[in-house]
Formats: C-alpha cells, structure tokens, sequence
C-alpha cells in the first residue's frame, strides 16, 4: 500500500520550518554558492553589474578570483556584514578596473550593501561616507581610463548602490520598530497579569484569612465556658483553610497548568460560600431568581468573587448584621446584589479599597459594570450586573 503524501502546504511549512532552524552560516553559504553558479550558468552568466562599460579582456585565472571573491563572501553578510561589504566592493571595483566581462557574481555587491544596512549595528556613519569616498575616486579612475558612461550615468549607478543600502536601514528600522512593539506589548501584558495575579490573590486570602480569624477571636472567648462551641470554631477554622488551599491550588495550577480535579469557583458555589460566612457568625440571607443559564468561565469567576468580596467586607465591617445576597438570573446577564445592614456608611478608603477596585476591573473585563456605595438610611450595597456570554 502506497503511502499518501502530506499536502503541499504542509510539505512547504515544514520545509521553510527545518532550514529556518540551520545555522546562518549554513543558510548564507548557500546563497553565496548559488551565486557563483549562476555566473558559469548559461543564459544568466553575463546578466551582472557594469559600471564602466569598458570590457577589454577575457576571463583568466585572477577574473576567476575576483569573481569568486563578488560573491563568496556573502557566506557572513550577516555575522559580519562590513567585512562582507569590503571584500566584495573591493573585488567589484578591480574587476571594473581591469576591464573583465560583465558576471552575474558581481550582483553579490547589491546583497552585500543590503545586508550591511540590515544588519550592522555599528560605525554606520563613517561607513556611509567610506562607502560614498571609494566611490568617488573608483568613478574619476574609470573615467579617466576612457569609460563611455558620463558623469550622470555613473551618478545615477551611484544612486542604485544607495538604494541598496537604504532598503536594508529601512528593514533594520522596520525590524527594530516591531522589537520595540512586542516588547512593549509583553511589558504589558505583564503588568496586566500582575494586576490580575494580585485580585486573585486579594480576594481569595482575603475573605478565608478574615474568617479565620473571626472564628479564632470567637474561640478563645468560648474555649473555657463553652468547650463544645469553641471546638466547632476549631473545626470551622480548618474547614476554611482547606476551602483557602482548594481556591489556591486552582489558582496556582492556572499558573502552571498541570491536571486538577479542582474547578474554578461558580455561581453554583455560591452557597457553600453563604454557609461559610454564616458558620462565622455572619447572618447571611441567599435567594436567587430565575433560571441559571451556561456562562463563560471567566463570568462565573467574576460573579464569584464580587458575592466572595462583599461578604468578606460585611464580616470585617458590619459583623454581626444582616447581610442578603440576590442572585437575579436572565437571559444575557447575572444581576448580583449583596446588602449589608449597619450603623453608618463604611468610610471612602474601605469603601475604594483594593478588593472593590480590582472587582471593579474584573467585571469590567468580562463586560459588565459594578457599583457600591453607603444606603442613606445605613449599611452598604454592592450592584453588579455581568453578561452570560461575552467574556472577552
């Protein structure tokens, strides 16, 4: 049975892929080697750079080495671009000079000044202007020796070569301009995960730590008199911390994803989150309205987090106060509500904190919009309103 062969484009991929991974040398130094086949290639051979237009003689062993030397050293027009440049220019100039026959080697020259403009990181300048200087004095020698070209012609020439050049600064500007780009699009990207490493962190920490340590207050005014009470407070403050590492195990494995049983926290949590808070002493009403629809993951997160982070609030702020948390399902989005019973309007800091700030952020990734503020009559009311499916 005679095995089918991968398609085309496939084929094409792979082989762009494999000679993308040879050294430079290795890729350059077929370049160079093509060129010096073409200049004994029928048809092509005498298809190359004249300057002069002063041929007088025929090829014999010191052409041969010149035409050798137009394209041979192409093999480090990229690890050593003005060496490169050198050597061939000098090569170009002699076979000018001495009057050999037109060779398609001499197009090495227009690689060479290329790759000196793309790839040459220092003494530009001077370059430049060593460049422009041989050039003079190769054009007055020329004419001098009785070229038929007039002084416009080889201005013209001279213009050519530039070009070379130039389009090779251009590349290198071009290259360097998408370097600045990435960059500043990874430094970005970067910061925006550190931001998003630091909700994350806030409102898991936060809210488990919070109920700890309230439970562990609880437990030391109840360890004597009430031995039992305090045990459950024991037992309450390790379930807790197992919720705390559960969340952050999760967490770190969106870090370094490995394979987890764990699931990111939803919607449907949302009531061993109620529990949790009432188990430290918090009175916590849950009612939910509507059918619960499919969400993006990163919506139920979001969803989550704003209940997680307003309970936590009620239970440093407005402990022991009644808090009530509506969830309000529709069509294209969750309405979330949580009040908060209490004796006055929490302060701006805690109401601007960090956790509301970053919940702030978080919705609005997702699409939605979040709002909080003090009730006139007391307490304080956290609105949120987070699409289904347009997670971006």
């Amino acid at each position: 049975m005679i095995a089918k062969m991968p398609p085309m484009p496939a084929r094409v991929q792979s082989l762009r892929t494999w000679w993308r991974a040879r050294n430079l040398v290795v890729r350059d130094g077929a370049l160079a080697v093509l060129f010096a086949l073409l200049a004994f290639a029928p048809g092509v051979a005498r298809q190359g750079l004249v300057m002069a237009e002063n041929a007088r003689r025929h090829d014999d062993p010191l052409g041969l080495v010149l035409l050798a030397a137009q394209c041979l050293p192409l093999v480090v027009r990229r690890s050593r671009p003005v060496w490169c440049l050198g050597i061939v220019a000098a090569a170009f100039s002699a076979h000018e000079l001495l009057g050999y026959p037109a060779t398609f080697a001499s197009e090495g020259l227009v690689v060479a000044l290329y790759s000196a403009g793309a790839h040459q990181g220092r003494f530009r300048r001077v370059t430049a202007l060593a460049g422009t200087g041989a050039y003079v004095v190769l054009a007055v020698t020329v004419h001098v020796q009785g070229s038929p070209e007039l002084p416009v012609e080889l201005f013209t020439f001279y213009l050519f070569l530039s070009a070379c050049w130039a389009a090779g600064t251009w590349m290198r500007a071009r290259a360097r301009q998408e370097s600045e780009r990435r960059r500043h699009a990874a430094d970005a990207a970067i910061a925006q995960e550190r931001a998003r490493i630091a909700r994350e962190l806030h409102d898991v920490v936060t809210h488990h730590v919070t109920a700890m340590v309230v439970r562990a207050d609880a437990a030391q005014f109840t360890v004597a008199d009430a031995p039992e009470q305090a045990a459950a407070d024991l037992a309450s403050i390790g379930d807790t911390g197992r919720r705390a590492l559960t969340e952050l195990r999760y967490f770190l494995g969106v870090l370094d994803p490995v394979p987890e049983a764990e699931q990111a926290p939803r919607v449907g949590r949302l009531l061993d989150l109620v529990e949790q808070t009432r188990s430290a002493g918090q009175p916590v009403e849950l009612s939910e309205e509507g059918e619960r629809r499919p969400m993006t993951d990163s919506a139920e997160l979001a969803a989550y987090r704003v209940v997680q982070e307003a309970l936590t609030n009620a239970l440093k702020h407005a402990r022991g106060h009644r808090t009530v948390v509506r969830i309000r399902h529709d069509a294209a989005e969750v309405g979330i509500e949580v009040s908060t019973d209490g004796p006055g309007v929490p302060s701006p800091r805690t109401a601007e904190g960090r956790g509301l700030t970053g919940l702030r952020q978080r919705v609005g990734v997702v699409g939605g919009e979040l709002r909080a503020g003090g009730r006139p009559g007391g307490g304080f009311t956290v609105h949120a309103r987070i699409p289904t499916g347009s997670g971006r």
